[in-house]
């Protein structure tokens, strides 16, 4: 999950790179498709928080 994570992230960041390139290169609004990309690096961020809860947790010994 951690590496499907990181790979959201990364898409994500360079989608919204792509997006400050786009801007400064044409006077075009960006392709709706490159909107829908930039979601990615929230959602591997919400991804990785999970598997750190999910990996960090201790199994309890009850007496």
């Amino acid at each position: 999950m951690l590496v499907g994570a990181t790979i959201l992230f990364v898409v994500g960041v360079c989608a919204i790179a792509a997006m400050f390139v786009v801007a400064a290169v044409t006077s075009d609004a960006p392709p709706d498709a490159l909107y829908g990309a930039t979601l990615a690096a929230p959602l591997g961020l919400l991804l990785a928080v999970v598997y750190a809860l999910q990996s960090g947790r201790r199994s309890r010994n009850k007496k």
